[in-house]
């Protein structure tokens, strides 16, 4: 009936359907058996279900930073659906039977505290949803992996990379790595992990031996990009080819005409340079460049220019 007064209204209609795929698909690559012998003998770590127990005190506690004088707000319940009731019934006693939470009498409902109709709860270890809960978690796995980081690991939030030149040595820095997470009580899920890859696609870019590229589904993304109509759709467009400037060669020369509409006061003019600029852009992301990573080894040599609208080197 609905989508019958929406036809009937003109307004724009969208079905979807849902087809089982038959295909049938690739078996992975079969792992080499000495990390085949890692993972098995670091089992352990990467578990089907996490230990239902609050884990250990950690070496960073995270903080909310109050304003002097000002107290965290009070809350009153949200009005559930009986199905939702009972969704949240069953997660409170899940949180409270893994030691994650605990009844609470504080006054306040703050975002470190749930406030329901079964009563209010604290929490007992760093949720979701808070705002310096990923600045919190960064620092402690950078405490962690401070000696093997730009050695053989690299950190992002919960994405851990090892890079190795052999086969040997990506066993022993596995292990490494694996042993600092067993005495923590870290965890990981073996079905999101991938391991003794050639190349690995990691924040945007498709790294492989000594070569970096951008990741291709970005490559789409902007190629198939509309001609921005207002300042808000060029600023998301830019923000994401500046990403990969580093590839492309006189980035802010071949951008200036349209980081210009950004400016304050600046009235929005689609020009035919902006749309030159844009197609220029788009052009230089699809040839797809490939950067060498850099030997540290071998001197290095830098080369600077500067302009009225860019500075490079």
């Amino acid at each position: 009936m609905q989508i019958i007064k929406g036809f009937k209204r003109g307004e724009p209609t969208f079905i979807a359907t849902l087809i089982e795929d038959t295909g049938s698909c690739d078996e992975a690559v079969p792992l080499p058996p000495c990390i085949e012998h890692v993972l098995d003998t670091n089992k352990d770590v990467m578990p089907a279900e996490l230990p239902q127990r609050l884990p250990p005190r950690r070496e960073v506690d995270h903080q909310i930073e109050l304003v002097p004088g000002e107290k965290p707000p009070a809350m009153t319940p949200y009005r559930m659906a009986p199905p939702e009731l009972e969704e949240l019934r069953k997660q409170l006693k899940e949180l409270l039977d893994a030691g994650h939470i605990r009844p609470s009498k504080a006054p306040f409902g703050a975002p470190t505290a749930c406030v329901t109709r079964y009563g209010a709860f604290d929490w007992l270890v760093m949720p979701f949803g808070l705002t310096n809960a990923p600045a919190t978690f960064c620092t402690l796995m950078n405490r962690l992996f401070h000696s093997y980081l730009d050695q053989f690991v690299v950190v992002y939030l919960d994405d851990i990379v090892v890079y190795s030149d052999n086969m040997e040595d990506h066993v022993e820095h596995l292990c490494k790595v694996f042993k600092i997470l067993r005495d923590n009580e870290l965890y990981v899920k073996r079905e999101k992990c991938s391991f003794a890859q050639p190349i690995v696609r990691f924040l945007g870019h498709t790294i492989s031996h000594g070569k970096i590229q951008m990741d291709s589904d970005k490559i789409a993304a902007i190629n198939n990009w509309e001609a921005p109509t207002k300042v808000p759709e060029l600023r998301s467009f830019l923000g994401l080819a500046n990403y990969y400037r580093r590839f492309i060669f006189n980035y802010s020369a071949i951008a200036a005409p349209l980081t210009d509409l950004l400016k304050k006061d600046r009235a929005w003019n689609w020009s035919a340079a902006c749309q030159a600029a844009f197609e220029r852009l788009k052009l230089a992301v699809t040839q797809e460049p490939v950067l060498a990573l850099p030997d540290f080894s071998k001197p290095f040599e830098i080369h600077t220019d500067a302009s009225d609208f860019a500075i490079g080197g």
